[in-house]
């Protein structure tokens, strides 16, 4: 009863029940969480009910707190950021969504190749539809992968999955490899989509949109093979050059890139090592468990014995399995891929050298030219002067 007197005097002075303060008479100490609390917030809601005025200013205090109340942190999947309510103050929200499915084998006389499925659905009006469906194979993802190196040489390019896999692995066209490289294709084109720049690439507009003889006649629309030769060429010579003078910023980034390389290159081949061993481990150890069960069959003072040893070696294997499917999903494709990035940034900086040798080279031409230009005028003024003062010199030479 004291209890509910002190919360009804608390409510009907507007003050929290431990006092003016904010504190419990019992400890002393703020009570965050309690149950008076929230009495005292459906009361004040309650008699902001006379005042309309207030009670728009709670309701927006209110909105804004729960706008803030969400973490930056909190993982948004594509269903989340559908489910979102788009504000016109809000341009960043996602408006691209790409889903790769339906892996589809055609065997032609000539070769035997995988198809993907991509739908896309996007709300930008640059589209002339809110959805797509194509069908793509590897050599499109490749194409596309190209176009936007040669359109953004300096732009890190998410990696593809390797055309080829390592020997032993997985075989080729098994369905765990076509699923790996479904989702890591799908990871590829959902990392260009949520890019800034490569996003509002035309090339990527196409791949997404276009059907396959479309694409096929958009692929012709390129340089010749004669300017890709030519351009290649050039390319090779400015390596072979090199670089005069690298800032020193990117000496140190093309150091560290490379060390770091290395390193992971290093730690991916232990991984891979330390897979493999698991994997012939858990086969061998696979056999013991049947094994040990026959033989109790047939040894009847250790039927306990030889049936406990077999119940032993089958939680084994359950727990090599369960290690095993923690490398291959978590460890493995991670470290795989940190090392495809290593290639890219240094794919980067390659081009970005070569970018710096062609403007060497044509800053030693435009300087060369000039010298040749300012040898030009000299020689010319030099030419008028002589011719200037030929008469004059004719006409002292004609006085008596």
């Amino acid at each position: 009863m004291d209890g509910e007197r002190r919360a009804s005097q608390a409510l009907s002075s507007g003050l929290p029940e431990g006092g003016a303060g904010g504190e419990s008479p019992g400890d002393g100490g703020p009570v965050p969480g309690s149950s008076g609390s929230s009495a005292l917030l459906q009361a004040e809601v309650l008699d902001l009910d006379e005042d309309e005025d207030d009670l728009e200013v709670f309701s927006k205090d209110a909105s804004l707190m729960d706008m803030n109340s969400f973490s930056p942190m909190m993982p948004t999947s594509p269903l989340s950021m559908i489910n979102q309510v788009k504000f016109e103050d809000e341009p960043d929200l996602k408006d691209l969504f790409i889903t790769v499915d339906e892996p589809e084998s055609h065997v032609t006389t000539v070769e035997t190749f995988i198809t993907y499925r991509i739908i896309t659905k996007t709300s930008r009006g640059e589209f002339d539809s809110s959805e797509f469906e194509v069908r793509r194979r590897y050599q499109d993802f490749l194409w596309l992968k190209g176009k936007l190196e040669d359109a953004h040489p300096t732009l890190i390019i998410p990696p593809l999955p390797e055309k080829f896999i390592v020997k032993g692995m997985v075989e080729r066209f098994n369905d765990d490899f076509i699923e790996t490289r479904r989702k890591a294709l799908q990871k590829f084109l959902n990392r260009i989509a949520d890019h800034p720049t490569l996003t509002f690439n035309e090339d990527f507009k196409v791949f997404l949109t276009a059907q396959t003889w479309e694409l096929s006649s958009h692929k012709k629309q390129g340089p010749g093979l004669l300017s890709r030769m030519g351009q290649t060429v050039r390319a090779v010579a400015w390596s072979m050059r090199g670089v005069k003078s690298r800032p020193e910023e990117f000496m140190e980034m093309n150091n560290f890139i490379e060390m770091f390389s290395q390193k992971i290159n290093l730690i991916d081949k232990i991984s891979q090592r330390i897979y493999k061993e698991e994997r012939e481990y858990f086969d061998e150890m696979k056999e013991y468990g049947p094994v040990h069960i026959l033989w109790s069959a047939t040894e009847e003072d250790l039927v306990d014995t030889l049936k406990s040893v077999a119940s032993c070696v089958d939680k084994c294997c359950k727990a090599t399995e369960k290690r095993m499917s923690g490398l291959s999903e978590a460890l493995l494709p991670v470290v795989h891929e940190y090392v495809l990035y290593s290639e890219i940034l240094m794919g980067v900086m390659k081009r970005r050298d070569q970018i710096q040798a062609e403007l060497d080279s044509k800053v030693e031409a435009l300087t060369s030219k000039k010298a040749d230009t300012d040898l030009c005028l000299a020689t010319w003024e030099s030419f008028l002067t002589s011719q200037t003062d030929l008469p004059l010199e004719e006409a002292s030479e004609d006085k008596p």
